[in-house]
């Protein structure tokens, strides 16, 4: 029997998983570049998405490396599938079966879901633990904690199929995804 390579390809929000802006100015998230380039050593495809113009995508994608293609949504509002499925076909993937999104944008996620792609939330990158915001940096450690923690049920509550903090994490979850795929589970 054939068995189905792990993943097919890897689409990323783009603002707060890839890329957080700090005084205006884009910098690749924690753990974004190491991420990318363990997936392209694995020639797993990659591509992010936003719903932002083409110029303001450009600009925030421009700390990203060279190689890695992005996919505004241009007429596809969220919570459509079809700024996923525009995504994959720029990618020229054949087949939905084992594409992941992560993202912490419940809309996006919600297209994911909607397109019938694994999905990954990030609740340190959703919008309730914005970290650049000044509610955020005036919150106690104990209190960021309680936000990640509700983030993380929302999350769940969209239905995504996992939910990790932060793109560090990302390896072992994309291994369990991988795993749940060879048990039979589709997303």
């Amino acid at each position: 029997m054939h068995e189905a390579p792990a993943l097919t390809a890897v689409l990323f929000g783009l603002r707060g998983c890839l890329v957080q802006a700090a005084n205006g100015s884009p910098l690749p998230a924690p753990g974004a570049l190491d991420t990318l380039e363990q997936l392209r050593r694995q020639q797993i495809p990659c591509i992010w998405l936003d719903d932002l113009s083409d110029h303001q995508g450009e600009h925030l994608a421009s700390v990203l490396p060279d190689w890695l293609p992005g996919q505004v949504a241009n007429g596809s509002p969220w919570p459509s599938p079809n700024a996923c499925w525009h995504a994959l076909m720029s990618l020229n993937s054949d087949r939905l079966d084992g594409c992941v999104l992560v993202s912490g944008e419940p809309r996006l996620l919600q297209s994911g879901l909607n397109a019938g792609l694994w999905t990954v939330g990030l609740a340190a990158c959703s919008p309730s633990c914005d970290l650049a915001s000044s509610r955020w940096q005036a919150m106690s450690t104990q209190e960021q904690e309680l936000a990640r923690g509700k983030a993380t049920l929302e999350l769940f509550g969209l239905g995504v199929h996992s939910v990790i903090d932060h793109l560090e994490s990302l390896e072992t979850c994309l291994a369990d995804i991988a795993q749940r795929r060879r048990k039979g589970e589709k997303p």
